[in-house]
């Protein structure tokens, strides 16, 4: 047996000594419970008994925890999400943040200048400004919107977003399907009849 396997086996027994104390449990009731003796459970607590399957599947259910829980099996692997950033036209750079298709997806964008071009398509749309200046064009309306501000709408309207000026654009994008939108607590357009707010983001502490 190597020496990792060994660790693991050897860190099972005080994981259920712990286990057990922190929910209060003697090893009286505990053996009442998963119908082992208490012999078992002590051998078992001290390492003098080897784990088996058939042994920590009771307790695993007795104490309402996974497996792996009991075992501490080793990492499966760097845990670090590597992304790849997609490189578009006219210098602009694309990093997709999630990859779940039919759900919302989430893109970091560096956006490079270029004309505006409208478009519509179905979907609904939240961007945040991480550094420099938006320039938000929606139907006949025309914004900027600065570091730290929001702005959401429906993608059925005619549209176009890009930089403000010759200065590049880093922004934090959000899009799903019709009817999946980013809950932005703002308060609503005085108008009541646009689709789209450019807001400063919520408070944490509201």
């Amino acid at each position: 047996m190597d020496a990792e396997l060994e660790q693991i086996i050897d860190g099972i027994g005080p994981r259920l000594r712990t286990l057990r104390r922190d929910r209060g449990l003697t090893l009286e009731a505990l053996a009442a419970t998963t119908g082992m003796s208490v012999s078992t459970l002590s051998r078992l607590e001290s390492g003098k008994r080897r784990p088996t399957l058939d042994l920590l599947i009771p307790l695993a259910r007795t104490h309402r925890v996974a497996l792996d829980q009991l075992v501490a099996a080793p990492a499966t692997g760097d845990p670090r999400v590597h992304l790849k950033p997609l490189r578009k036209g006219h210098g602009s750079v694309l990093v997709p943040l999630t990859q779940y298709p039919g759900r919302v997806q989430v893109f970091k964008q560096v956006l490079a200048p270029r004309e505006p071009a409208l478009v519509t398509h179905d979907g609904y749309e939240w961007l945040y400004v991480l550094a420099g200046d938006l320039r938000l064009i929606l139907g006949e309306r025309d914004c900027t919107l600065h570091p730290g501000e929001v702005a959401e709408f429906d993608t059925r309207e005619p549209h176009w977003f890009g930089p403000a000026n010759t200065s590049a654009v880093e922004i934090l994008h959000l899009f799903g399907p019709r009817g999946d939108q980013a809950v932005v607590r703002a308060k609503p357009s005085p108008s009541g009849s646009d689709r789209a707010a450019a807001t400063t983001p919520p408070s944490t502490t509201s």
